[in-house]
């Protein structure tokens, strides 16, 4: 059983109050739980290229790479790779558990499953070592492991055709139990994590937090399942887990509806809001103009009549441009580093 990170920190680390509960570096909770080492008795290493100590994390793919993988990553796009830094990103304890129960059981094995497999054939069979070039070397075999997924697990040719709804109704019944491993792999393979059951219209969040499963809502959620969902009782998963009292649950579904609108509001006003105390939203202080102009009330008309898709690539646009400042600052200092030591 893995010891919950919240607990095994808060005994021996003393955390200060950000994003959920507890936060703190990704280095701290693994130096918690691996003492310096990982759990599988080898020291950590990028998934992509083998490089020792890999500062950077993928979320959605669930690996750890270092700083010059991590370039390709971030290259390819947040609908690809959602990249984080384990040193200086802000964790939330649930993520952290989560990224360490998914290195723990090989989640890097599904990217690399056919390459890992002698009777698989593929374009390329050759991982690139931490000296191979960035360019073109790592970013091809990136490239199609992520991208184009060439060395994921398929269906053989003889194998009985697995269609969509199999996948799933298979998530929706793993989502109960505690292996993320096995979700990662249906999510892979295609899965849609806002699949709705026809009879209740439970989605696999709503499953997923009636059983207190919070790893598992942490991967839904970073695979897009939607936390404002109503099934037929009118409820959300949040409200479900309430019910079920999985308070801490409950108020973590309630911090993933505001998602954006918190990050958007700590680079704006340097804190978020309080949900506890059914805060939302603040509103920065606008300096140098007053904020009933007549240009301000244009933009707003005109964001109030965009469309929905229209509006969310705004929303897309805007966080991407709030983390890049943060992620080619920390990605300066890396490479920085890694000359230094060269």
């Amino acid at each position: 059983m893995v010891q919950p990170v919240a607990a095994a920190v808060a005994k021996r680390l003393e955390c200060g109050i950000f994003y959920s509960k507890l936060s703190f570096t990704f280095t701290e909770v693994f130096n918690v739980f691996f003492k310096g080492g990982s759990s599988v008795g080898r020291p950590f290493q990028c998934a992509d290229c083998s490089a020792d100590d890999p500062q950077w994390a993928s979320l959605n793919k669930g690996v750890l790479i270092c700083s010059e993988c991590c370039y390709v990553h971030r290259n390819l796009g947040r609908h690809v790779s959602q990249v984080r830094s384990l040193k200086k990103g802000v964790w939330d304890s649930n993520q952290l558990e989560l990224m360490y129960v998914l290195y723990s059981n090989g989640s890097n094995n599904i990217w690399e499953h056919s390459l890992l497999d002698p009777q698989c054939s593929s374009k390329i069979k050759k991982k690139p070592t931490p000296r191979d070039p960035v360019l073109p070397t790592k970013e091809n075999f990136i490239k199609a492991k992520y991208a184009q997924m060439a060395f994921t697990l398929r269906p053989a040719k003889e194998d009985v055709p697995i269609t969509q709804e199999d996948l799933n109704r298979q998530l929706w019944s793993c989502v109960r139990t505690a292996h993320v491993e096995t979700t990662l792999r249906l999510l892979v393979l295609g899965a849609d994590p806002n699949y709705v059951d026809p009879d209740k219209h439970n989605s696999p969040l709503h499953v997923a937090a009636k059983e207190g499963q919070a790893l598992q809502v942490e991967l839904l959620w970073i695979y897009g399942a939607d936390a404002g969902h109503l099934n037929a009782g009118d409820l959300t998963p949040s409200q479900v887990a309430r019910l079920e009292n999985h308070i801490e649950l409950a108020a973590r579904l309630e911090e993933l509806q505001f998602e954006v609108t918190n990050r958007l509001t700590m680079y704006l006003c340097g804190r978020r809001p309080d949900h506890s105390k059914q805060q939302y939203f603040l509103i920065p202080e606008l300096i140098g103009q007053s904020a009933d102009s007549a240009h301000l009330k244009d933009v707003r008309k005109q964001l109030r009549s965009a469309p929905a898709h229209y509006f969310e690539r705004i929303i897309q646009d805007v966080y991407d441009e709030v983390s890049a400042p943060f992620f080619y600052s920390v990605m300066h200092v890396s490479m920085s580093i890694m000359a230094f030591r060269e």
